[in-house]
């Protein structure tokens, strides 16, 4: 009786782990994709900044390059946002990082491209959790 019990419930163990370790990966895939866009953000900001400088005589060449830099990741994201509107968005701009990626071509945006460690990840969602238990 009691192996019946063991056989009977592993099914059931194996699909709450599994459920739990799809959340986590869900988890860690927002975390990283809000601190890519926190940082976009944040180089966007400088870049403005910049150009204003530019426009008063302020600015130096390194900065109006990085300026530069920035304004081609903004266009980089506008190009993808045109296959977000499209039809089968889901499948095309995988399609399309990995074809660019083939190619030598860099599609996505300069911060998308950090690999953070997942240690790092799990500290930023277990922080995130604490400060949402600690608003409710």
């Amino acid at each position: 009786m009691r192996l019946y019990k063991v056989i009977h419930r592993a099914p059931f163990r194996v699909a709450k782990i599994t459920k739990k370790r799809q959340t986590l990966r869900f988890k860690r895939a927002m975390v990283a994709l809000k601190i890519a866009l926190a940082q976009e953000k944040q180089e966007t900001k400088e870049m403005l900044h910049i150009y204003r400088r530019y426009t008063q005589g302020q600015a130096t060449k390194e900065e109006l390059h990085t300026a530069n830099e920035q304004f081609l990741d903004i266009l980089k994201g506008l190009g993808l946002g045109v296959f977000a509107v499209l039809p089968f968005a889901p499948i095309t701009i995988p399609l399309v990082v990995k074809l660019g990626q083939w190619v030598g071509v860099d599609v996505l945006p300069s911060s998308f491209n950090i690999n953070k460690s997942i240690k790092e990840l799990d500290q930023q969602v277990a922080k995130e959790e604490k400060e949402k238990q600690n608003k409710d």
